[in-house]
């Protein structure tokens, strides 16, 4: 084990843990309350002061923060002057506009050690080479994140950054890395163009993929569709990581397969139901965190929308604190349809496993009853009735229900998924919102 980043914190007691945590959580909310426009509004709204937060449960009695209440009170969180700020970073916007956030030299070195930690957890050491498959510019934390980490273990990385599969092969052959951070679609393109070229893709150097973005697992931590196809094909190990721009923070696989280890040291996690009160372990819940160690734009049970489980349970590698388990859909991704209530990762699994099913975007509207419809965009090189049966007969055998679909050729939904705009694939686009305003 590479000892220097595997924190002592994460193997303590629960009550070791709780007691650490909340001696950060008084520093951090002593300095948020003395620099934060918009925290010092809401504890004085709410007459609350720096004496009521003393244990995590304490918490409670703070109001949530929202998506909404970062983007229209967005400067009001800022904690430090102009100059100070060293990074400027929006997030994706994926459930809405993106939200500016200002970074300082110390949030970057937390986002090294976070990622740095992270990348050991799942068994990267300094002797490792990164490939990066994603994008380190158009103001993408992940990016930026995994170069600092790798750069703090020690180990080396090629920024090749996302697409082109000619160019990732040559850096692959040039270079010879021992892993690869990337989406785990990508990865499929890798093998059909390595297949395609006859690149011996099976004894290349590459032994391990950080995957980002897509779900690897399901909730009984079985692999997703996708990973399966992946594992068919390639026999690398594959890791899931889960982490957002406004935690700052990464929950990432070890070796085990059981769920993302949380950091104590860097932040404070709740799982909260539709009233805002804690869920049991067991129960699904909306992952809502407190950030530790945050100069630039701390946050307090900020309400990351992502509906996951967890667990408290030691894990067989010698970390004891809390482990996240896969995203079961995003708060404001729900769909009710027919009467069956779904999220989009349940839909994408089901799509994955049609292999005349190139590429998808799911798209949710309102239709004319005022209820959720869904429509399937399929990327084919060859509709017909009779696929277009077996994708339904697949929707109704899985989920008792099934949407409409559209084919289209796989280059058509390609260009649809990557508008210039965006710095992640799109495989979802909810109308709904457009509907009502």
């Amino acid at each position: 084990m590479y000892t220097q980043f595997f924190p002592e914190i994460e193997k303590k007691t629960k009550r070791e843990i709780k007691l650490f945590q909340e001696e950060l959580l008084r520093k951090q909310l002593e300095y948020t309350l003395s620099k934060s426009k918009y925290y010092k509004k809401q504890f004085a709204d709410n007459s609350l002061g720096l004496s009521d937060i003393n244990t995590i449960e304490d918490l409670q009695k703070v109001p949530v923060t929202t998506k909404q209440d970062l983007q229209q009170f967005n400067q009001d969180f800022i904690c430090v002057n102009r100059n100070e700020i060293v990074d400027y970073i929006t997030t994706s916007g994926t459930l809405g506009d993106p939200v500016t956030f200002a970074m300082t030299d110390k949030d970057l070195d937390r986002l090294a050690y976070n990622e740095s930690i992270s990348f050991v957890c799942a068994g990267g050491s300094s002797d490792d080479v990164y490939q990066l498959m994603t994008t380190i510019d158009k103001r993408f934390m992940a990016g930026l994140a995994y170069f600092l980490g790798v750069r703090k273990m020690g180990a080396g990385i090629i920024r090749v950054g996302g697409g082109i599969p000619e160019l990732q092969w040559d850096s692959i052959q040039r270079f010879s890395p021992t892993a690869v951070i990337t989406v785990p679609s990508f990865l499929i393109k890798l093998i059909d163009y390595a297949e395609e070229k006859g690149i011996d893709y099976k004894n290349s150097s590459v032994k391990k993929a950080i995957c980002i973005g897509e779900a690897l697992r399901k909730p009984d931590f079985s692999y997703t569709t996708l990973a399966n196809r992946i594992r068919e094909k390639w026999d690398i190990d594959l890791y899931a990581t889960y982490a957002s721009t406004e935690m700052g923070t990464a929950f990432t696989e070890c070796s085990t397969g059981q769920g993302g280890h949380h950091h104590p040291e860097l932040i404070i996690v709740e799982f909260l139901d539709d009233k805002d009160q804690q869920v049991p372990v067991g129960e699904p819940g909306e992952v809502t965190i407190t950030t530790l160690g945050v100069e630039g734009m701390p946050l307090i049970r900020f309400k990351t929308g992502d509906v996951c489980n967890h667990y408290t349970e030691p894990c067989s590698c010698g970390r004891t604190s809390m482990r996240l388990g896969p995203v079961i859909g995003r708060k404001n991704q729900m769909i009710k349809y027919k009467g069956t209530t779904l999220y989009p990762p349940s839909l994408y699994d089901i799509l994955d496993t049609i292999t005349e099913v190139q590429n998808y975007i799911v798209e949710v509207f309102t239709n004319d009853i005022g209820t959720d419809g869904i429509l399937i965009k399929a990327g084919v090189d060859q509709h017909s009735t009779r696929l277009e049966k077996k994708i339904k007969d697949h929707f109704r055998a899985k989920l008792r229900v099934a949407p409409s679909i559209k084919f289209y050729t796989s280059k058509e939904i390609e260009k649809l998924q990557n508008p210039e705009t965006s710095r992640k694939a799109v495989r979802f686009i909810d109308h709904r919102n457009a509907a009502k305003s």
